[in-house]
Parts: C-alpha cells; sequence; structure tokens
C-alpha cells in the first residue's frame, strides 16, 4: 500500500499502535491470526474506538495488518511488507530489534551509497557542484550533522537515479533520530568535514572510481563508529 503521510498515528494512539506492533513483531498475535475487534481493543487499552481504528489504518499502511472489510483486522508478517516506513516502526518494538534494523540500514547505506557517488560523478551538473562546494566548504553556516545530510542530498540528486534519490531522503530521514551517535564526538566531527572535501573533488573532477572508494571507506568507519558508541553508551547505562 502506497504511503500517505496522514496514517502517521497522533499522540492519542502511539501507546495502542506501539503494543499492536511488538505483539505482532514478536508473534504474541501470530501471522494470519485475527486481532480483537475494535470494541475489545478500545476497552483493553481504554481510548475510543476512533483512537483503535486510526491505530489500525497505521499498522495496515505499514503492511503489518491487513483490513477485511466487514470481519476484521488480521496480522502479517512484517517481511512481507513492501513499506519502507515499516523500518523505522520496527525501532519501537524492543532494544534488540533497534539494534538489528539499525545494523541492516548502515549495512544498506554501506552497499547502495557508494554506487550513488559513483554515478553523481559521472552525471552531476554545474548546479550540483555549486551546490557540493558550498556545503563542503562553508562550515560555519550549519552543524556538521546537517551539512553531511545536506551532501548526501545533493550526492543522491546528482546520480540521476530517482529510487536512488528517494532511498537517500529514506536514509537521511532515518538518521535524523541517530546521527547524533556519530556526530558527538569530535574525531568524527573532523572525519566527515575531510570526507566533505575529498567527495567534492572526486564528484568535480568527474573521477568516479574514487569517489566510489571514498564513500565506501567513509561509511565503513561510520558503521564502526556508531556501534561503538551505542555500545559504549549502553555500557555506561548499565553500570549505574
Amino acid at each position: 500500500m502506497t504511503n500517505n503521510a496522514n496514517t502517521r498515528p497522533s499522540r492519542a494512539n502511539e501507546h495502542v499502535t506501539r503494543i499492536l506492533l511488538r505483539q505482532i513483531i514478536r508473534g504474541t498475535i501470530p501471522v494470519g491470526a485475527k486481532l480483537p475487534t475494535e470494541r475489545a481493543l478500545a476497552a483493553e487499552f481504554q481510548v475510543n474506538r476512533a483512537t483503535v481504528r486510526e491505530a489500525l489504518r497505521y499498522l495496515e499502511n505499514l503492511g503489518l495488518v491487513a483490513i477485511r472489510q466487514g470481519d476484521g483486522a488480521y496480522a502479517c508478517h512484517f517481511l512481507d511488507s513492501a513499506n519502507l516506513e515499516t523500518a523505522k516502526a520496527l525501532m519501537h518494538v524492543d532494544a534488540a530489534m533497534q539494534h538489528e534494523v539499525l545494523g541492516a540500514l548502515l549495512e544498506v547505506r554501506r552497499i547502495n551509497s557508494p554506487e550513488v557517488a559513483y554515478a553523481a560523478a559521472r552525471h552531476r551538473t554545474t548546479d550540483h557542484l555549486q551546490q557540493l562546494e558550498e556545503v563542503a566548504f562553508n562550515r560555519h553556516e550549519s552543524p556538521v550533522m546537517e551539512r553531511d545530510k545536506a551532501l548526501h542530498r545533493i550526492i543522491g540528486q546528482a546520480s540521476g537515479n530517482i529510487l536512488q534519490i528517494l532511498m537517500t531522503n529514506f536514509f537521511e530521514d532515518f538518521f535524523d533520530q541517530f546521527g547524533h551517535f556519530y556526530f558527538q564526538n569530535d574525531q568524527n566531527i573532523r572525519r566527515s568535514e575531510a570526507f566533505h572535501g575529498d567527495i567534492y573533488y572526486a564528484i568535480r573532477d568527474q573521477k568516479a572510481g574514487v569517489a566510489r572508494e571514498i564513500m565506501r571507506d567513509v561509511l565503513h568507519y561510520a558503521e564502526k563508529a556508531v556501534f561503538e558508541e551505542i555500545d559504549r553508551v549502553s555500557t555506561t547505562r548499565g553500570s549505574r
């Protein structure tokens, strides 16, 4: 089903949505099982039926339930979903799922983004280069995390591939929540600023293979750095 931003759950039903999400993902509600009626769910969660209906529609949009008119809602396997927004929803299941999804996302980004950089070096326009130069070298205009997101966005657009552009946008939206794990470290900030200059020159000079390797190297570094920081934070919290 096509994603619709208007189906995102409101604050009023986030609690209902997250509980049902966990129950479906973890098998408390088995795949193919019929969910309780709207009336029963409203009574269980002490909310009105409109709130339950909104939560179910959001889960349907994610591909996690199938609503059969006049029959009810049935649980679906999350791996059958065709909606990438499901990945974001999975982050709210539990810590183990969050770690798994984040790892999968970083891996896909590490595989995909070097090819985006390769295409960008081949197809970039003068306008793309001007935008990249502005982001790469005007370091006092905005925080490094925002500049990094902007740089990846421009590279995605320069690739000329519609799906690559949409995937880049998806990664950017996702890392709004987790980018701080990387950019709160001064060494990582310096690494990113060096990367910005290096990738700019490679794309400017249309050295596609070099651009690919630069992107691959920085994402490999970032993936390792993010999980080291998450493990450090988890260890610190656990020792309190």
